[in-house]
């Protein structure tokens, strides 16, 4: 079972960043906002996707102790931008200013599936994080944000793209680890 967690603030906002994931997941999935996610949720879980949000929705940094459990868990977690955001600030990571919106390169080693060389991508952020526990898988062309990291030693995944936008195989690889 999948546990797909919502950060947005606004229910409308997860036709664009949510129901997404769910139709590329299938039917082996359960979607909780991140305010409401327990224990149990997260036995249950088998693994873990956090979506975005919109472009003005920040509530969720105010609220990073609703995921402190993502250091000690030891199932996959996949977050997908203001989601690997959130795993980066987990760990300690920095919070910049990084604006990229729409159709950009990005230059990949192997990750999730996705071959060495380099793929275009859907951005739509203003902000990143990266913390140093983690390695680093792709980086966008020209202004080399970091697209997709994963955690030194765990099998928790970031993504700063959209890749339920473009790249849904991305979401199925990490679905079938």
């Amino acid at each position: 079972m999948i546990l797909i967690i919502s950060l947005c603030k606004e229910k409308l906002h997860e036709l664009e960043f949510v129901k997404p994931i769910e139709k590329i997941v299938g039917k082996n999935y359960f979607v909780k906002n991140y305010k409401e996610v327990g224990k149990a949720d997260l036995e249950k879980a088998e693994k873990v996707i956090i979506p975005g949000t919109s472009l003005k929705d920040f509530e969720y940094l105010d609220n990073l102790d609703q995921f402190s459990w993502i250091k000690d868990f030891s199932k996959p977690v996949l977050g997908i931008c203001a989601g690997s955001q959130i795993i980066h600030l987990i760990f300690s990571g920095k919070l910049v200013n990084d604006v990229e919106m729409g159709f950009v390169n990005s230059t990949f080693g192997n990750f999730l599936g996705i071959k060495k060389g380099e793929h275009k991508v859907y951005a739509l952020h203003n902000k990143s994080a990266y913390s140093d526990e983690f390695d680093v898988y792709a980086e966008s062309n020209p202004l080399h944000s970091y697209h997709a990291t994963k955690h030194c030693k765990k099998e928790i995944y970031g993504v700063l793209f959209h890749s339920e936008v473009l790249n849904p195989e991305l979401i199925e690889n990490f679905v079938n680890l």
